[in-house]
């Protein structure tokens, strides 16, 4: 198999979007707060990049209230799974390319 670098996905070239992505693809879901948490970033950063990438369609959102508090979720499309796999087993083949 051939590939290259310009076969990854450039919507996870970002590392918070990555981590994103990552996040989503171990949990069904995740609140807002424990994205940021994980990734430590601030408000401003962590909703610019699920933005990119709800506007990809690889990530869904979900609001609700729980307690009378607004929650905000956040999980991944079955999109975003394929093409996250996807980036994933290109990186895999590079890294395997150069052992």
């Amino acid at each position: 198999m051939n590939v290259s670098f310009d076969d990854l996905h450039k919507a996870f070239e970002n590392r918070v979007r990555l981590g994103i992505m990552s996040a989503l693809a171990v949990n069904d879901s995740l609140d807002f707060t424990s994205l940021k948490e994980f990734l430590d970033v601030t408000d401003g950063n962590l909703a610019t990049h699920i933005k990119k990438l709800e506007q990809e369609g690889f990530v869904e959102v979900e609001k609700s209230f729980i307690d009378n508090k607004p929650n905000t979720s956040y999980s991944m499309t079955p999109k975003g799974k394929k093409a996250f796999e996807e980036h994933l087993k290109v990186l895999e083949t590079i890294i395997k390319s150069q052992q």
